[in-house]
């Protein structure tokens, strides 16, 4: 259908505007009605998140997403735009998204004013109603509500005092639609201020000038709650008008987290003649390192382990891989224990340090952590599994290294030598020998929760040796040698 072009074409359309938070709720309503997914690509929140959200939707309410870092607070309030109509009118020209039958700008007044029924009508689609500004101390009133343009002004010949000199900021340019600020906490103290003035009495001061500026806006904040004391905080007056506050959280079960990783992180990998495969054991135990991180005392637990940190993790545990393949020239490469070893540096820089960890330094904690982490899936797979014979070959004094660029082949002769390693390691897998990829990270994986036992040692080159055997201090304690997890009994 051809949209109207006129106020007169619209009206005689039957067009009735409405405000942009009943809009959001009949749209939410049709689609809780219709059994379709308000958020899809949000994991982990359908119990706690999702509903509390829909309830402030429902109810009309400005809503505040407080979490950590990495906990999908932007794409929930971006997604928020799916939840408009797909097109409004508004006049032509308009800086504010004027409604044709309710215009508040001097420009919108003054051309329905002056053509009535002929007034020129534009449409705008969803996505130019919604304006998000990430919160910086250096952000002005200017910036949010608007300024006098003196050119302007001189072009039109208008005063100073003349509304229609008035450049607008975000804020009114997001009239109909949604207006988002990230960080909310790091905007000055009097931008908060003009926040809620507008919000609850819809008028501004714009260069000492009164200004009506009744808006229809939806208001999403998203803050860090540790950012209400490090870098500034929530002025109560906002805070009370803020109808509903809505607590994000990490991913409670590991499940979760892997379906996260999976669809975020970037595993599809081109210019390589075979395939990556990922076993499953593989991806849990990156999931547990940001379990285990977020448990870790030495680690700041107000800062949190953003969900990130596992995706980029495994992105770098499959570039390893890719790398081994491309030096190998393999057809079928599986990730590998030494794989995430290997990508340590997408740890370090997503773990703010306490006083003790920062003693022991990054990539002491992150190996601890990888260690932690694969012990703790060792134990599932391998309950009741017997490795004896293993642990007794190494405490003969025999040594095993797995290079993480050497070949499945050349890795199964190594672990040929060890008794009984690759048939017992094999046994929770539906794997065989003739997988020798899989096979191959199978072992690596089961040597790694050996050692996560300490029943074998692990050295830096990522050799595996037996266990360190206990020893005497310099005041005759016997302890034992726990130095590479970095803590001492």
């Amino acid at each position: 259908m051809a949209l109207p072009k006129t106020l007169g074409e619209l009206k005689r359309s039957g067009y009735r505007s409405r405000s942009v938070k009943d809009e959001l709720r009949a749209n939410l309503v049709r689609k809780l009605r219709a059994g379709e997914k308000i958020f899809p690509g949000i994991i982990g929140y359908d119990e706690t998140v999702i509903p509390q959200i829909v309830n402030a939707i429902l109810a009309k309410h400005n809503i505040i997403l407080l979490g950590l870092r990495g906990q999908a607070k932007s794409r929930i309030i971006r997604q928020l735009v799916e939840l408009l109509d797909e097109r409004i009118p508004i006049i032509e020209g308009s800086e504010i998204n004027d409604d044709p039958l309710r215009p508040i700008s001097a420009h919108g007044r003054r051309l329905v004013e002056a053509l009535g029924d002929d007034a020129p009508i534009a449409w705008i689609e969803r996505d130019a109603r919604f304006v998000e500004k990430l919160a910086t101390p250096d952000v002005t009133i200017a910036d949010i509500i608007g300024d006098v343009d003196p050119i302007k002004a001189a072009k039109g010949g208008h005063v100073l005092s003349d509304e229609m000199t008035i450049h607008y900021g975000l804020l009114p340019r997001a009239n109909r639609g949604i207006f988002a600020i990230n960080e909310l906490p790091d905007l000055a103290g009097k931008i908060q201020v003009g926040l809620f003035n507008i919000m609850q009495e819809g008028d501004v001061q714009i260069k000492g000038y009164p200004v009506r500026l009744p808006l229809d806006v939806m208001l999403v904040f998203s803050a860090n709650p540790e950012d209400y004391t490090a870098r500034g905080k929530i002025i109560t007056p906002l805070k009370d008008r803020i109808g509903a506050e809505i607590m994000t959280h990490y991913p409670k079960e590991l499940q979760q987290a892997i379906e996260i990783t999976r669809q975020e992180a970037w595993t599809a990998r081109e210019g390589i003649e075979g395939r990556i495969v990922i076993p499953d054991f593989i991806r849990e135990t990156v999931e547990q390192i940001a379990f285990e991180a977020r448990d870790d005392q030495r680690i700041d637990k107000r800062s949190g382990v953003s969900q990130r940190m596992p995706i980029t993790v495994m992105e770098s545990v499959v570039s390893n891989a890719e790398r081994r393949a491309l030096l190998t020239g393999e057809r079928e490469v599986a990730a590998r224990i030494a794989d995430i070893y290997a990508a340590i540096p997408s740890m370090t820089g997503k773990m703010e340090l306490e006083y003790e960890g920062e003693q022991i330094g990054a990539v002491k904690i992150a190996k601890d952590l990888i260690k932690r982490a694969a012990g703790e899936i060792f134990e599932g797979y391998f309950v009741g599994i017997d490795f004896a014979k293993t642990v007794q070959w190494f405490d003969q004094g025999n040594t095993l290294r797995l290079s993480d660029t050497a070949s499945a082949e050349e890795c199964l002769l190594l672990l040929e030598d060890v008794p009984e390693l690759i048939d017992t390691a094999l046994i929770p897998f539906d794997l065989k020998r003739d997988d020798t990829a899989l096979a191959v990270a199978a072992c690596e994986f089961a040597l790694e929760g050996l050692y996560a036992q300490n029943k074998i040692s692990r050295n830096e080159e990522g050799g595996y040796a037996a266990a360190t055997k206990a020893r005497k201090d310099r005041r005759g304690m016997i302890y034992e040698d726990l130095t590479g997890t970095g803590r001492y009994s």
